[in-house]
């Protein structure tokens, strides 16, 4: 179709002559195409502009744009774009228009409204952009979903929401149903609603005031789900003049909401900023940085100041869980906080690791040298577990659930003892990989010098057998726990086998020393030919010896049911049949004898039986 009026606008067709009517000095000022344009984009920015101009005075009292007409919300935005092309445009041509000043006064009042749009969006769909809803729904749907939002045209205005909703509805598990649906799809509207007006508000220079409201608002929301979680501003000198029942609580509390604070908290504000503020990384990376900083800080100070208050044994296991906690925790606080800007956060999160650490091994020589020093002088009543026996095994035993963190704790502290380990009780300590670890070095120690106690504590007994029982009962007690314990893998099959053989020694050496006196008493022929004044003295004897071995006995323990089982069967074994044999040989000669029947006390039978009553606890 032929365009009549661009011939003449392009063509090369000669000058007219000049003529007073079209003379450049007498002839009215033609706007150009450039300058038509702007001031129709100006027009249409004051009429939509205009439009929306709210007459509140607060945030409050605000109807949303982007609720009510989302159609008419992308509209909006582009013709705060098109202004803005127009105000450069006319910056260039004259500064001093008043179009200019026009469009300026325009923009101000666009940007208030986006403002109060921004402000909305962010405290009305709170329960949907709280951090667990976001980091939840992150971890299924693409970054790329809420970026590029330029709102160009309507099409791609419809194609990127509804894309993104796609992918919410493609992640949600059938089980939650529509409901979770719903929420993932108000979520996604509210971050793609206002990741464009930040980048609006943002490329019209208005950055600033976007991003107090943005930082006013999610500080506030990261502050009160921090506070919920019990999370709290405490100094060391607060920490320190507390009693431990009420830091213990405070510990826990902490390790209650560590986790959660981390992977939900300042993950999903961290993926929320990334979205909203994903035209500028710079941004995003300053609103990040002040909304978690304050938090973050207090949240791992935290254990640092634990770490540097009075240190005591009882405290090693919440220390030792405070320490598991950052540590498991670390490559999340590293990718979460990688800004240069969070580098003081994960300086502050190392700090807290160094520090407890520190404290553990301090514990551990406080332990070490706890055991040295137990003087107790009373020996435990029939022989049984020594009090420091349990605490020091239970203890250890309770250590070795946190194997993996001491191993990192005592990599860079070798063990130094005064002299070489002594072969007879520590043998060597060799873990499952047969190569001697820094843990299993450690607590192999800490059981030789518990069992050097534990050989001063047997010196306390008057009789020499029940010194010995002591210490088969003890060892035996602290094999068991080993072997029934992850001690086991730490300390080796050699080493229990090597004190399961020192356990039978020193029950060898009782029953040598406790029933000697008895089983001298018999001849050391049961079945030999001796006189009868020979028969009533063994009689007499053996009844004054087993008599007086039993009733010194009947009060002496073994807790250790196969152990007490073992000892009773090997005195039985070396008692009953010299026993029975003289017994069985004798018994008539004594029984023709006037006045002798009394001296056979015991029958066979009852030497059993009364075998079977001993170390009962």
């Amino acid at each position: 179709m032929p365009r009549k009026g661009m011939t003449s606008i392009f063509s090369n067709s000669p000058a007219r002559s000049p003529s007073p009517f079209n003379s450049p000095a007498l002839s009215p000022a033609r706007h150009t195409f450039s300058e038509s344009l702007m001031e129709d984009n100006i027009e249409n920015a004051q009429t939509l502009i205009n439009k929306w101009e709210s007459e509140a005075s607060n945030y409050a009292d605000h109807t949303s744009l982007f609720s009510i007409n989302r159609h008419e919300s992308r509209q909006y935005l582009n013709s705060v774009k098109d202004l803005q092309s127009a105000m450069k445009h006319l910056v260039t041509d004259n500064s001093n228009s008043e179009k200019l000043v026009r469009a300026q006064n325009l923009m101000q009042i666009a940007m208030k409204r986006l403002e109060k749009e921004f402000y909305y969006i962010l405290k009305n769909n709170r329960e949907y952009l709280d951090p667990e809803s976001v980091s939840t729904r992150s971890s299924a749907t693409p970054r790329s979903s809420f970026s590029g939002f330029d709102y160009d045209s309507e099409e791609e205005f419809k194609f990127v929401t509804n894309s993104a909703l796609e992918v919410a509805r493609e992640s949600t598990s059938e089980v939650a149903g529509d409901l979770v649906s719903e929420v993932e799809q108000v979520s996604i509207s509210a971050v793609t609603d206002l990741k464009a007006i930040a980048n609006c508000m943002i490329s019209s220079g208005y950055g600033r005031e976007c991003v107090k409201i943005y930082k006013i608002v999610r500080k506030s929301i990261v502050d009160e789900a921090l506070y919920h979680l019990g999370v709290e501003r405490l100094t060391f000198s607060q920490l320190r003049k507390m009693d431990w029942e009420i830091v213990e609580i405070k510990i826990k509390t902490w390790l209650n909401a560590v986790n959660f604070a981390v992977k939900t908290i300042f993950t999903g504000e961290r993926i929320l900023c990334d979205q909203v503020f994903s035209a500028s990384l710079s941004v995003a990376e300053s609103v990040f940085v002040d909304i978690s900083r304050e938090g973050a800080m207090a949240l791992f100070v935290f254990p640092e100041n634990f770490a540097k208050c009075k240190k005591s044994p009882e405290k090693m296991f919440r220390t030792l869980d405070l320490y598991e906690a950052i540590a498991d925790l670390w490559s999340e606080i590293e990718s979460i906080f990688a800004f240069e800007s969070t580098s003081g956060i994960r300086s502050q999160a190392v700090n807290s690791l160094v520090k407890l650490g520190e404290a553990v091994r301090m514990m551990l020589t406080d332990f070490e040298a706890a055991i040295q020093k137990d003087n107790s002088k009373k020996p435990v009543p029939s022989g049984g577990i020594h009090p420091l026996t349990r605490y020091v095994m239970n203890y250890l035993t309770f250590l070795t659930d946190y194997s993996g963190i001491l191993a990192d704790i005592l990599a860079d502290w070798p063990l130094t003892v005064p002299s070489p380990l002594p072969e007879a009780y520590f043998g060597s300590p060799v873990a499952d990989n047969n190569v001697s670890s820094p843990i299993s070095s450690r607590l192999n120690w800490l059981v030789l010098v518990l069992l050097c106690k534990l050989d001063g504590k047997a010196e306390l007994y008057k009789d020499v057998a029940l010194s010995y029982l002591f210490l088969a009962n003890n060892l035996q007690y602290v094999v068991v726990k080993v072997r029934t314990s992850n001690l086991s893998s730490l300390f080796g099959d050699e080493w229990i086998e090597k004190h399961e053989a020192k356990v039978k020694q020193y029950a060898a050496n009782y029953e040598r020393m406790g029933w000697s006196k008895v089983l001298a008493s018999l001849p050391e022929n049961p079945t030999g030919d001796i006189s009868l004044l020979h028969v009533k003295d063994h009689f007499r004897r053996f009844n004054f010896a087993f008599e007086e071995t039993y009733k010194k006995q009947s009060s002496w323990v073994i807790p250790d049911s196969k152990l007490r089982d073992e000892i009773k069967v090997s005195v039985a074994k070396k008692l009953l049949p010299a026993y029975r044999e003289f017994y069985a040989m004798h018994r008539m000669v004594i029984r023709r004898a006037v006045g002798s029947e009394e001296l056979v006390r015991f029958a066979p039978d009852d030497l059993g039986n009364h075998l079977s009553e001993l170390f009962y606890v």
